[in-house]
């Protein structure tokens, strides 16, 4: 198995790009479909967990607009084989000082495209760099 395939990086590094904007933007039709529509798939959130795309689309399409604007550090996207990635990144929102964001996701290349299968975000205090 090859890790991190230039063509196949190239890829889902794009496709992490439209999933940031989507998010900032709150862009919810382009966030649902980069995400896998089916029940088995999983957001766990800083104040949620959410099981299967319907639950998904539910808290996406309720979420306020209101400060999503965030800076991301530390991006490390890897690529295994031509079909299975995980994408991850600290984040900082300026309305949450002192406070580092840490998000995850697992990305699947399926008949359909490239698909979220699996997302983490949680919140932690900043401790200063790693």
């Amino acid at each position: 198995m090859q890790i991190d395939d230039p063509a196949v990086k190239a890829e889902v590094e794009a496709l992490f790009r439209v999933y940031e904007a989507a998010l900032v933007g709150n862009d919810v039709a382009t966030l649902e479909a980069l995400f896998r529509d089916d029940p088995l798939t999983i957001r766990y959130g800083a104040g949620e967990n959410l099981y299967g795309m319907d639950a998904i689309r539910a808290f996406r399409r309720s979420r306020s607009p209101a400060g999503l604007a965030r800076t991301l550090e530390r991006t490390v996207i890897t690529t295994y084989g031509r079909d299975f990635a995980t994408a991850m990144t600290l984040f900082r929102r300026e309305g949450a000082p002192g406070r580092v964001g840490r998000q995850s996701q697992t990305w699947a290349r399926l008949p359909e495209g490239w698909k979220i299968v699996a997302a983490h975000v949680s919140v932690i205090d900043d401790e200063g760099p790693a």
